[in-house]
């Protein structure tokens, strides 16, 4: 008698298992992706290609899925393959705004304005800041007045990034002493051998860190909030800057963190013909794989929805828009903002096919032309051009 009912029992229990674990795989089942997919990134040893293969390893675990991940030395390179149809998607920084806009190296005869969107971020404890040498008295950026600023040559875009928290402070390249680096990384070299005072970096940098360990120290000055002006100011140069409190990198107190910038980074970005139940797929698995990648890599826990810009200057994919929808995190307000943004972005398109119909075959000539072209056209849309 106590055999037979051990035995009920002991197959009971084995029934539910069955029932858990096929509920198990139903669960992973549901999100419905193909066997092998492909995403550019930044180059192999970037917050951006480690936050991907971190993803693609729970990718596989929890879906079965292949992801493989092509590093891509800057925008360009990234952008190509996306606008080729070759990978999926592009783990990218912010150069998926400058591709929307068709500026800073998008502006050429093969780019253009693109038609992008975006699916999710990242936005970790880290802020993108101008930081200042500690041996000057710079307490706020309006200090930099007469100060030595560092220019880097062929990166239109980090310079633009300056120029933003310059206007924060009401200056501009006029009111400092503009100093030309090759790179980034000799900028900050720059900073260590007291040949400029001030450049911008992520404050997680491994530059920032000989700066700070020299004579000469290094601080990053708050872009305060309650600065309404200042911030106007930015963001109308810079509308894909985000308030942020700054918590993570060198010379920050994490119990004490700075009001500075932030944007997302890395951004996933795809087509906009991409389809819906793909890219609404892809959402479901950057979501519902979370725990499995977010100590993957160096702050990848930033892709956690609560760090989400769902009001960014990059419309999310109709795709992405439909599971926020399904699990409550999409508002009618930022419905109404992302269809502001696709807008945007078909005003810039139809103005660049106009303007190419008959363009000039002189480079120098084509991009003045659709510079004014684009200018002209958001204007006449009432809308900021925001890069002149």
């Amino acid at each position: 008698m106590e055999t037979r009912m051990g035995a009920r029992l002991t197959g009971a229990l084995m029934g539910a298992a069955t029932l858990l674990l096929a509920a198990g795989t139903l669960s992973a089942a549901e999100v419905k992706l193909p066997a092998t997919m492909a995403w550019t990134a930044y180059d192999t040893g970037s917050a951006g290609h480690a936050h991907a293969v971190a993803m693609g390893k729970a990718f596989k675990e929890k879906y079965g899925v292949n992801l493989r991940v092509l590093p891509g030395k800057n925008d360009v390179s990234r952008l190509r393959p996306l606008q080729a149809g070759k990978v999926e998607a592009v783990a990218n920084g912010v150069g998926t705004y400058f591709a929307q806009e068709g500026v800073f190296g998008f502006d050429k005869p093969d780019w253009g304005p693109q038609p992008i969107r975006i699916v999710m971020s990242s936005t970790g404890g880290a802020g993108l800041m101008v930081g200042v040498a500690g041996d000057i008295g710079v307490k706020e950026y309006k200090d930099l007045k007469g100060k030595r600023v560092a220019w880097v040559k062929a990166a239109p875009a980090l310079n633009h990034n300056v120029t933003a928290f310059l206007a924060f402070a009401g200056l501009t390249w006029d009111d400092v002493v503009k100093v030309e680096f090759a790179g980034f990384g000799a900028s900050w070299e720059g900073m260590t051998n007291n040949q400029v005072d001030a450049a911008f970096a992520i404050s997680n940098s491994g530059a920032t860190k000989a700066v700070a360990a020299s004579p000469r120290g290094l601080l990053w000055p708050p872009l305060p909030f309650s600065d309404a002006a200042g911030w106007a100011r930015l963001k109308d140069l810079a509308p894909y800057m985000n308030q942020h409190k700054v918590s993570a990198g060198t010379n920050v107190d994490k119990a004490s963190p700075i009001e500075g910038m932030a944007y997302p980074y890395p951004i996933l970005t795809v087509r906009t013909d991409a389809a819906d139940d793909l890219i609404y797929n892809i959402t479901k698995a950057v979501v519902e794989s979370y725990d499995g990648y977010k100590d993957g890599a160096p702050g990848a826990a930033g892709w956690d929805l609560k760090n989400q810009a769902f009001e960014w200057a990059v419309p999310y994919h109709d795709g992405a828009v439909k599971y926020f929808k399904e699990i409550g995190v999409w508002t009618d307000a930022m419905q109404k903002h992302n269809d502001g943004l696709v807008k945007r972005q078909g005003i810039l398109q139809d103005a660049w096919a106009s303007f190419t119909k008959d363009a000039p075959s002189d480079e120098a000539a084509f991009l003045e032309g659709w510079g004014k072209a684009r200018v002209a056209a958001l204007k006449g849309a009432g809308m900021k051009p925001v890069i002149e």
